[in-house]
């Protein structure tokens, strides 16, 4: 379909048709991560950040592409997880900036090409130390060599299949820029998931609208304790307005986004739908665009009889206290540890599910204090942490640079309430330089990093972040771990042991570290951690 330009409702089903094209994808493209860790999740985070930004996108009404691109740069900020994540949320934040010069009300050639180019920019400026062989390079290279060929172009389906295709010589690029993805085999999982977005993207150009093939990825699972995600088994039928103009593949793919389970019938004038999702309310209002509903029934499937309680109560509001900690952890014990050492609020997650911009502002906000200091834990965190400082209004809000729990862990033992923000900050990040990390874990693939020739199924120490043994017996991985991580200076070791640690193995661990240390203390903390047999402490 040859397309001049980009109206209001094509740009929502260029973008939702992305969104839902990295859904479907989006376990390939964790697969490309650098560490064989079993928590790999670019993929995942990229789908879930984008998402958030489609569904406020469709759930808006106006005419507006501005106010469109604006809504959907709004969402993805808030739901972005992961560094990957933050930067695909700031793409879209450059593209609405971009958008925002327009003096009329669809996208010419000219036009999505400088949305393109905007989005790269603001892309690039969101990341401090910005490393090329990343996503970062594929937006850039993608929209330079694609703005030389710009006088060739007499559609938007031409533009984006040159986009595309100089992406793709990017991220094939890739490995070249970054030594860590030749040596592993694989290409920037952060390009490779933008691609699949640009690739839905041209489908929706030729009129091919995508269906979910799979439950979106569970949102903000941090924050709520459900066992199961989208809740609530919503059933209806629209007596269709317009029959023979109805956009019934344009309806799957907005409901698609919001559940699974997605069944529609359709018999002369009425369609039938029934699905599974987190948002009936939002549901609905997708269906009235198309019609009146009728028999509508909504069942919570986790909670069979819910009372409701009308009426709102008076809330007293309390004054703001001095000061607060929030921390990212995974793992009940951990989770009690930190709340034992002061922190006010838990996110969990981390290592297996990376909180979004939203979660730190909603945290931030229940806290309700005058400063507050967030400690990230994970290297993958720090991006939405710093994003939510920014958006977090009526406190102080800084981030620790903690990557590890272990150096979150260590920076507890330096904060003291009676002291200001800046000096709590810079105490707290020398206990964290000082701290060594280490983990135990398994391996999910067969690779090579640093050297280190690695199996599926091998137990890996990784020590302050790089991989230093790969073993087949759990034991002897801890053992040369230990010798890297512990030498005469080392005073304390502590290991936070995960759910999968016997009360045998835990026993052992006291003299393994006495061996390399005669003087050593030793601290033992059931963590309940998943995948990660052990997350060690060397101080």
């Amino acid at each position: 379909m040859a397309v001049s330009s980009v109206s209001v409702a094509l740009f929502k089903k260029m973008v939702m048709n992305g969104a839902i094209n990295l859904k479907n994808n989006h376990k390939k493209v964790d697969e490309l991560n650098v560490f064989p860790v079993p928590d790999g999740d670019t993929g995942t985070n990229m789908s879930m950040t984008i998402m958030s930004g489609v569904r406020e996108m469709d759930s808006c009404e106006s005419s507006s592409i501005i106010e469109v691109g604006k809504v959907l740069s709004r969402g993805a900020l808030m739901g972005a997880r992961g560094n990957s994540g933050v930067i695909l949320s700031q793409f879209f934040r450059g593209v609405y900036v971009g958008m925002q010069k327009l003096d009329h009300n669809n996208l010419s050639i000219e036009d999505f090409m400088n949305c393109l180019e905007s989005g790269c920019r603001v892309a690039y400026k969101a990341v401090m130390e910005p490393v090329e062989g990343t996503i970062l390079t594929v937006v850039r290279e993608a929209a330079e060599n694609t703005r030389t060929h710009m006088n060739e172009f007499k559609t938007i389906d031409a533009l984006l299949d040159c986009y595309y295709e100089e992406a793709q010589k990017s991220l094939n690029n890739t490995p070249n820029l970054l030594p860590v993805l030749k040596e592993s085999g694989v290409v920037d999982s952060g390009g490779a998931g933008f691609l699949e977005i640009v690739k839905g993207m041209i489908m929706a150009l030729n009129g091919h609208m995508l269906e979910a093939n799979e439950g979106v990825p569970a949102t903000q699972a941090e924050e709520k304790p459900v066992e199961m995600k989208n809740v609530y088994c919503t059933e209806f039928f629209i007596n269709l307005n317009d029959p023979k103009n109805f956009d019934e593949s344009g309806l799957k793919s907005s409901l698609s986004c919001l559940g699974d389970e997605l069944f529609m019938l359709l018999q002369d004038n009425v369609s039938k739908i029934h699905l599974h999702t987190d948002h009936p309310g939002r549901v609905l209002e997708q269906a009235l665009k198309y019609g009146e509903l009728t028999d509508i029934k909504i069942e919570n499937q986790r909670i069979q009889h819910t009372h409701l309680k009308t009426g709102a109560k008076e809330m007293s509001v309390a004054p703001k206290k001095a000061f607060a900690l929030v921390a990212v952890c995974f793992g009940s014990g951990i989770s009690q540890t930190f709340k034992d050492l002061g922190v006010d609020y838990i996110i969990e997650g981390g290592q297996t599910m990376n909180p979004s911009t939203e979660a730190f502002v909603d945290a931030c906000q229940k806290v309700n204090a005058e400063n507050i200091i967030i400690i990230p834990n994970n290297g993958n965190v720090v991006m939405a942490a710093s994003q939510a400082a920014n958006l977090v209004k009526g406190s102080k809000v800084a981030v620790l640079k903690a990557k590890t729990i272990a150096q979150g862990y260590a920076s507890l033992m330096m904060f003291d309430p009676e002291q200001d923000v800046e000096a709590n900050l810079a105490n707290m990040t020398e206990a964290v330089e000082h701290v060594k990390t280490g983990e135990i874990t398994y391996s999910v693939r067969d690779t090579e990093i640093g050297g280190v020739k690695i199996a599926e199924g091998d137990f890996m120490g990784i020590a302050n972040g790089e991989i230093v043994v790969s073993t087949k017996k759990q034991t002897d991985a801890l053992n040369e771990l230990m010798t890297r991580l512990i030498d005469e200076e080392s005073q304390i070791v502590t290991f936070f042991c995960g759910k999968d640690a016997t009360d045998e193995e835990k026993e052992m661990l006291e003299s393994l570290c006495l061996e390399k240390n005669s003087s050593i203390e030793v601290e033992i903390i059931d963590g309940e951690q998943d995948i990660y047999s052990y997350i060690i402490a060397v101080e």
